[in-house]
């Protein structure tokens, strides 16, 4: 999954940016960064962080190779900069399985696991120009507030 991104510019949710340099895809890279994001999800480390949840988007079929095809971070509460420009969830698929309806599920998904934190409603951004990305927040229920910073912002009710 990681080699499929070809660099980082793109692996949104991923967390990549708190391991001491890029991701490796090997056993000791995953290792790495598993512990990244068990370490960073609970931790404030600079004053900027909140509590979070990782997750991998595993492309199910039910059999025991799911693929890996993606990622989705859960912010469990807003600071001013994620309010301004990030929202609660941040998520991406690999280049090799967009349009697939990987983010739409994974987004579902995450919109039902805050609901779990007791979250109202999940503020969820894009680019301006990601058009792809709009569109799976809004199938996932996103309803535009306002675009800020060259982000469109939505917010998407977790009781649906």
């Amino acid at each position: 999954m990681i080699e499929d991104y070809a660099g980082t510019a793109e692996m949104h949710g991923s967390g990549y940016w708190q391991l001491d340099g890029d991701p490796v895809p090997t056993e000791a890279g995953c290792a790495a960064f598993v512990a990244m994001t068990e370490l960073t999800s609970t931790a404030d480390l600079d004053g900027t962080r909140v509590p979070s949840t990782y997750f991998w988007i595993a492309a199910t079929d039910g059999g025991p190779d799911d693929e890996l095809v993606g990622f989705l971070h859960l912010r469990h509460l807003l600071n001013v900069v994620l309010f301004e420009a990030a929202g609660h969830i941040g998520y991406s698929v690999r280049p090799s399985a967009r349009r697939q309806g990987h983010a739409t599920r994974a987004l579902a998904l995450g919109v039902r696991a805050a609901a779990g934190l007791g979250i109202d409603q999940v503020l969820v951004t894009c680019d301006t120009d990601n058009e792809a990305s709009r569109r799976t927040i809004e199938a996932g229920g996103g309803l535009f507030d306002d675009e800020r910073h060259g982000k469109l912002r939505f917010w998407i009710p977790t009781s649906r």
